[in-house]
């Protein structure tokens, strides 16, 4: 619920301060406290510190203390009051005028406290809430676990309902979450407002149901009627007085010829808002969206259908945006805009994070994005206790009770490796009453209608493989990744859902860098730049060196000694490779008969400046990638692939809700840019369909495109592949080299790169611009850094006299594009010019020198 007038600490001035744990008990034992921050809620003690001294708070221990967050409220009126929390990280106590009145063992249980008349009349009220020390909780002994997470030291973590987040090694730079970092609200029940509201959306038909229930106060005893809104339609609910007091009103709107929710990729994210009405309260009680979710699991897949039509998902795995106090709502919006911009339609929240804020989930609504949610379970044993489940209920109830209207809630999951774990270290028993039989049996309950997945990854139900096999139920692959098996593994994997893929250390943009570390020189070895790089606990590798295997793998380089004379090449050849990962495993999979419906990658976002596992770097920008992962997820689609002996394949996708006329064009060009096969042909690709044609046939003859006979000297390339509609437009175009990924090392392969104005958009705003790229020689992972500018595209391939317009997003303040362009066989990069200036190249000599490196500015 949205804070409204009668919420009495909107606006309230916090502070908070450490005692020794166990050294105050109420708030009375807090007058010799000296040491305040002024500490804004909802937030969390690192974000205040942060705040109060502009610095990087992300070392401060604060799991070791007690901390106290304390305010002082004026009242008027005599009551009574309503405290509700939506979320305090786990062992905490809350005080009302030195009066305990709640406590808490989780950090995602929503808790509400009634407060009797007579508190806080005419007055000032304190509200004291007090966080016991996680580290002195942590001591206290508690029964084993049947397996060891190796994600944490601290297996006591098993019995304590918070994230991992600052506990796990691999979340290194994250500190301990430790405050009220969800809202909190002490209401007036003398002023008239909506104290709760629960909605559920459901269609029958053509005809959309909305069921709502909700309490409130403030309002006539006599009222009787109460008004509903759904859109345009509406529906009087009538009143009455509940056990505790407050007004309630439960009943259904109907929408006639409902308009559906659809993912963004597939149709319109069409919602209703929903409002409730009196003669003294109107208040937006958020949005619905009408829909249908089904899924086939026959023959071990996991195929997901929206609306009666079969989605592939593609995502990656959420972190929060702002870690520290988790009020990064700016940064949200931008990450999940950027998201559907980018043709991604799923976000899966692990087990090892938190649940996320409303905000997040009226965005993914808006935007058309589809959500797999994990039960916050880590790779944790969890207690069969019925305390723990108690524990567990509580968090389930209020996320569902806040979320099961949201037509982006698609998949409720049991826990993040809460099968893998106990599968791997070879346990027998793998029955887990928790995830097995106990929550099923709330969700079927508490929403019936909802897709329960009992952990990520797991195995077909009722079926003999395990949850580490890949090729069956919901997968984890890292066959391609960690495990360092070569590209072509994904063609035998045989996965079907991988709700977590691809996982490399990924550097950043050069420029991030050098603002970040200093140095390019920086890579491969530092301490700070290893302290960013993602590690499995008491491995004895990292993901580091996965992704350097891979750049010996194939280009046949040696990492060291190309980190120890060339930095700059040393992350361009490992962006390469990862590049290469992604492309060859996510183009396999996105073909129509692969039988994979669905694909996350590990991960979305870094938590921290340096090389993790985000395609995204800790501000959300893009890394190398990024670019790979946005061409492969158009909801129109080319793909072109190597299917060996039969030569190149081509593949059109079509996942929108209208056919695709137009005209495909198919070119094979020679290493000095004669282009001897030029062939096009008109193409209808139906609604929510795909066609594939093998090159040859495309052609109508044979041509050994990728060289697979040997017979004679290579005589191709690369080739190119456009889409065009009916209008002549540029749906989408493909370049695909020939001949493998380690191409020879040129002096120059005759880059321009030329920046132009295309004008303001209708008139308004920043002038747009664009950067036009053209090479003689192919020209492979063509990359655009630049000052003040994104460019919409990067990390691609150019064919002989290839051309390439990129559209750039203004980042900063800058009235003209500045910055360079490199390619991976092309010792010199170039300047970016103006339309009338001539290009200019760098010297190869000076491409390694710090901050006016030619490849790194």
């Amino acid at each position: 619920m949205r804070r409204s007038s009668a919420d009495l600490l909107a606006g309230a001035i916090w502070r908070c301060a450490a005692t020794e744990p166990g050294s105050a008990t109420d708030p009375d034992a807090l007058e010799t406290v000296t040491e305040w921050v002024a500490a804004p809620v909802p937030g969390t003690v690192v974000g205040a510190l942060r705040e109060a001294q502009s610095g990087d708070a992300r070392a401060k221990l604060v799991a070791s203390s007690d901390w106290w967050f304390v305010t002082t409220v004026a009242t008027t009126g005599e009551g009574a009051w309503l405290l509700q929390f939506d979320g305090v990280t786990a062992f905490a106590d809350v005080w009302i005028d030195g009066v305990l009145v709640a406590s808490t063992e989780s950090m995602f249980a929503a808790g509400e406290v009634s407060i009797s008349a007579g508190v806080g009349v005419n007055k000032r009220v304190q509200v004291a809430i007090h966080f016991h020390s996680l580290s002195a909780t942590l001591r206290s002994r508690r029964p084993r676990g049947r397996w060891r997470s190796s994600m944490v030291r601290e297996q006591g973590l098993r019995w304590i309902r918070t994230t991992m987040l600052g506990m796990a090694p691999v979340f290194s730079g994250v500190p301990v979450p430790v405050g009220p970092w969800r809202g909190i609200r002490l209401l007036d029940r003398g002023v008239a407002t909506v104290v709760s509201a629960v909605k559920h959306a459901s269609v029958h038909g053509t005809t959309g149901r909305v069921a709502v229930s909700a309490r409130l106060t403030g309002l006539p005893v006599a009222l009787e009627y109460v008004t509903v809104r759904v859109g345009e339609h509406s529906q009087q609910f009538a009143t009455a007085t509940g056990p505790d007091g407050f007004l309630e009103v439960s009943g259904i709107v109907e929408v006639a010829n409902a308009q559906l929710w659809w993912p963004h990729t597939h149709g319109a994210a069409r919602t209703y808002p929903v409002t409730i009405e009196t003669d003294g309260v109107s208040e937006h009680l958020g949005s619905v969206g009408f829909r249908t979710v089904e899924v086939d699991r026959s023959d071990g897949g996991f195929r997901l259908s929206v609306n009666g039509i079969g989605v592939y998902c593609r995502g990656s795995v959420w972190v929060p945006t702002d870690p520290i106090s988790f009020q990064g709502d700016a940064d949200t919006t931008r990450v999940l805009e950027r998201l559907a911009e980018a043709g991604l339609n799923m976000i899966r929240i692990p087990g090892t994070m938190v649940y996320e804020s409303d905000h997040f989930w009226d965005e993914c609504e808006r935007l058309g994005i589809l959500v797999w949610q994990d039960m916050m379970l880590a790779t944790l044993d969890p207690p069969d206790t019925d305390e723990f489940f108690e524990l567990v209920a509580g968090e389930v109830t209020a996320f569902l009770r806040r979320v099961r209207g949201n037509p982006a809630l698609a998949v409720f999951c049991g826990g993040s490796e809460t099968e893998q774990q106990p599968t791997m270290l070879g346990l027998v028993d793998q029955h887990i009453p928790l995830i097995h039989s106990r929550l099923p049996e709330l969700i079927s309950t508490l929403a019936p209608e909802l897709e329960y997945v009992t952990s990520s990854p797991s195995a077909p139900r009722g079926g003999e493989q395990l949850a580490t096999h890949v090729g069956t139920g919901v997968a984890h692959y890292f066959g391609v990744g960690a495990y360092r098996r070569p590209l072509a593994d994904v063609l035998s994997a045989r996965v079907r859902f991988a709700t977590e893929s691809l996982a490399f250390s990924i550097p950043p943009s050069n420029t991030l860098i050098e603002n970040e570390f200093g140095s390019l020189a920086v890579a491969g070895h530092h301490p700070a730049w290893k302290a960013a790089v993602p590690r499995d606990n008491g491995s004895s590798w990292d993901f580091e060196d996965v992704r350097d295997h891979y750049v010996h793998t194939l280009f046949g380089a040696d990492t060291r000694e190309v980190r120890w004379s060339d930095p700059e090449r040393y992350l361009d050849l490992g962006c390469a490779a990862v590049c290469e990962a992604f492309a060859s495993t996510l183009g396999y999979w996105r073909r129509p008969d692969s039988r994979c419906d669905g694909a996350l990658t590990l991960a979305l976002r870094d938590l921290e400046p340096g090389p993790g596992w985000g395609v995204l770097d800790w501000s959300g920008s893009p890394k190398a990638p990024w670019f790979v992962l946005r061409r492969s997820a158009k909801p129109i689609a080319l793909l072109v692939t190597d299917d060996g002996m039969d030569g190149l394949r081509l593949d059109a996708i079509n996942e929108t809700a209208n056919p695709v006329v137009g005209e495909i064009r198919f070119r094979a060009h020679s290493r000095s840019g004669v282009v001897p096969v030029d062939v096009a042909l008109p193409v209808k690709v139906e609604a929510h369909s795909s066609r594939t044609w093998s090159v040859d046939s495309l052609v109508g003859r044979f041509t050994d495109l990728t060289h697979v006979f040997r017979f004679g000297a290579r005589t191709y390339d690369a080739v190119t592949v456009t889409l065009e509609d009916e209008d002549g437009e540029m749906v989408d175009e493909v370049v695909h080299l020939l001949g493998g990924p380690a191409r020879p090392l040129e002096r120059s392969v005759g880059l321009v790169a030329t920046a132009r104005s295309v004008g303001k958009p209708r008139g308004l705003g920043d002038e747009e611009w664009v950067v036009d790229v053209t090479t003689e020689a192919a020209a492979q992972y063509v990359a655009l850094e630049l000052q003040g500018f994104e460019p919409e595209d990067s990390w691609f391939h150019l064919a002989p006299n290839g051309r390439r317009s990129v559209r750039l997003r203004r980042t900063g303040q800058a009235t003209k594009v500045i910055g360079r362009v490199r390619a991976l066989n092309s010792h010199t990069s170039v300047a970016v010019t103006p339309p009338s200036a001539p290009a200019t190249q760098s010297s190869p000599a000076k491409r390694t020198s710090k901050k006016t490196s030619a490849r790194g500015n």
